[in-house]
Parts: structure tokens; sequence; C-alpha cells
């Protein structure tokens, strides 16, 4: 089991992320568009970096909903190879099954 504090703090960049994401869409926008002039795209990018960085999307890391490990995760799943072997061979997971031949 991860520690509780990195994963409050992975859920906190979460919603961070979510209420962010449509100021930083525009400004981004804003940013990246060559048309227009130099001074607004430079105020663009200064209004993008006060904006909190824990609310930027690469700050999140992909941990297992089960454990909180941040390693060997799969994302189809949302599972740690741990946890998806386990719940597998329990036969949890609908359509996985171990492979043979």
């Amino acid at each position: 089991m991860a520690k509780k504090s990195a994963v409050n703090r992975n859920a906190m960049r979460e919603r961070l992320a979510a209420r962010d994401r449509s100021k930083r869409a525009a400004l981004k926008a804003v940013v990246m568009d060559r048309e227009r002039p130099v001074a607004e795209r430079f105020e663009a990018t200064l209004h993008l970096a006060e904006l909190p960085r824990n609310g930027s999307a690469v700050r999140i890391r992909l941990r297992c909903a089960l454990t909180g490990r941040s390693r060997g995760n799969y994302r189809k799943f949302k599972l740690s190879r741990n946890m998806l072997r386990d719940l597998a061979n329990a036969g949890q997971i609908p359509g996985l099954v171990k492979a043979s031949w």
C-alpha cells in the first residue's frame, strides 16, 4: 500500500487539473498562435505561469486504484501488475484469461 499522503497529493492534482483545464487550454492556444502579436502571446505566457503548477495535467501520476502503487500500472485497467494478476487469477476481470499455448 502506498503512502496516504502520496495518494492524496495525486488526487489533489487531479482535481486542480480538472478545474484549470479550460483556462490552460485557452492560454496555450493564444501562446501557440503565430498570427497574434508577440506582446499578446508573451502576456498569455505570463498568465499561464501564474497558474498553480499542480494544476498541470503532466504532474498527475498514474496510480493503482486499489493499492496506490505508482509503478507498473496498466492504463486500461487502472491497476498495478500485481493486483491485475491476482484479480485475473481469481476470475474477477471479465474477458481476461491467463495465456497458455
